[in-house]
Formats: structure tokens, sequence, C-alpha cells
């Protein structure tokens, strides 16, 4: 997904092996995902994203000051979704300790791993005249 925040910047659906880097956007004070290829264009990330960073991922911790997490791998999650008008776009670590996207620090480069698994209603072909029997 992408933030509310990004809802004016151009942006795609992530595909496994995309390789990525955090930044910010124009006309936003969000950080999130761009694909190497093209840094004006928003990747988002569905719930459930796996990734991996290659280094360990660094935070803002202030103004001045920044934060390693002792992590290269991470899953995308959306947190306080019931709460409008505030990122909710955030990693989640193996520790479980939980980042917003936008408070990684930029140019931390990241690859698609995995996308989740999603529900897909598969119909049933059935010959004509078959007789369906319930278990």
């Amino acid at each position: 997904m992408c933030d509310y925040s990004l809802e004016l910047v151009a942006s795609r659906p992530a595909k496994v092996g995309d390789k990525l880097i955090s930044t910010g956007f124009p006309n936003s004070v969000s950080r999130g995902f761009a694909s190497l290829d093209d840094l004006n264009v928003a990747v988002c990330l569905a719930p459930g994203t796996e990734l991996a960073f290659e280094e360990e991922v660094t935070c803002d911790a202030g103004i001045v000051f920044s934060r390693r997490l002792s992590h290269k791998v991470a899953s995308f999650r959306q947190i306080d979704t019931n709460k409008p008008n505030r990122h909710h776009d955030a990693l989640e670590f193996p520790d479980g300790k939980i980042v917003l996207l936008t408070c990684l620090c930029k140019g931390q480069r990241a690859t698609v791993l995995q996308l989740p698994k999603t529900s897909v209603n598969v119909g049933v072909v059935e010959p004509a005249g078959a007789l369906r029997v319930k278990a």
C-alpha cells in the first residue's frame, strides 16, 4: 500500500525482485520506496511483503541522529489503520519491532523477496450434467 500522504505521487505495485531505495517524494513529507529504475514513482507494498536490505536498517532518531536496528530483513505491515490522517505504512522486524516507513533513513536499498499470498476465488469447472456431492 502507499500511505495517504503519497496519494499525489505516481505509484505502482511492488514485484518480486524489485530493487528499491528508501526515499522522499516531491510535494510530500512522507518517505517510502521507489524503484532504482525510476526514483519518481512510489513502489507500493502489500501487507506481508518481505524485503531484504543490503545493510542493517537505520531509522531517524532525531534531527541529527539515526539508529541501527540490527536487522536486514523485514515484512511490510500497516498499523493504526483505524486512525485517519496518520502514517500507516510500517516494517516489522524479526524481533517484533515495528518502524514506520516514514522514519527510515533515506538511501537504504532493499530487494522484494516475496509478495503475500492473496486469496483468489477459483471457480470449479464441472462437466455438464455432473452431480456435486456435499461432504
